[in-house]
């Protein structure tokens, strides 16, 4: 038997081997952003041997809920099943397939971002140093082009000075591109990725490299 239904999230029951934890600032994300949008998606669980439901994914939520005073959430009951099959559903549920593009996911934020409706930091689940990283992907300063190297390179010594700093390999650069060459930008982006095969690291160095091999092109 497998149905959704409406429930008082009071009566579900927490599983014993949940692996999914969240942080404290996480938490507050996940309520600001049920406070905002409702409960998305229904709860999963299962019949457990005293007939009570079990939560499979979504325990989180269902505390958050009880918490904010919800009376009634949709959740998904998948019947009677045995622990290892919960346990399987369970890692399904906490985890996903694929991943955002880049670019795609930066455009979305920055449009979201620039409606100064909302707060991004507050309800998604990403920190702010994460949303920085992802605007900065269709966002870089061109001043910064313009520093005097030799500047950078006493701040380096004067830093090594004081402790061994970490080597950094790569450095996110920022500009911003008109609406109307977006597309363009990234179908030739996209293009010298596929023709040199850059696609061995995350797609915001994949994209990086190609870009490098643009500006070797126009060295030649």
């Amino acid at each position: 038997m497998s149905e959704v239904i409406k429930i008082d999230p009071r009566k579900l029951r927490k599983n014993a081997f949940n692996t999914n934890k969240m942080s404290a600032e996480n938490v507050e994300k996940l309520r600001n952003s049920i406070r905002r949008n409702g409960l998305i998606g229904a709860i999963v669980a299962r019949e457990n041997d005293l007939g009570e439901l079990e939560i499979i994914g979504g325990e989180h939520r269902v505390q958050i809920a009880i918490e904010e005073g919800l009376t009634d959430v949709a959740v998904h009951n998948i019947g009677y099943i045995s622990d290892d099959r919960a346990k399987e559903l369970m890692l399904l549920d906490n985890g996903r397939y694929g991943q955002d593009d880049a670019f795609e996911l930066a455009n979305l934020m920055d449009e979201l971002a620039a409606s100064g409706e909302v707060d991004l930091a507050s309800f998604m689940p990403y920190s702010s140093e994460d949303l920085d990283k992802l605007m900065s992907v269709t966002d870089i300063d061109l001043d910064s082009l313009d520093d005097d190297p030799e500047d950078e390179i006493g701040d380096v010594e004067r830093t090594t000075e004081k402790r061994e700093a970490p080597l950094q390999t790569h450095q996110v650069l920022r500009f911003r591109v008109a609406m109307d060459d977006v597309a363009r930008v990234q179908a030739v982006v996209g293009r010298v990725m596929a023709e040199q095969g850059f696609n061995d690291e995350d797609s915001m160095t994949n994209a990086g490299d190609a870009l490098v091999h643009l500006v070797g092109a126009f060295d030649e």
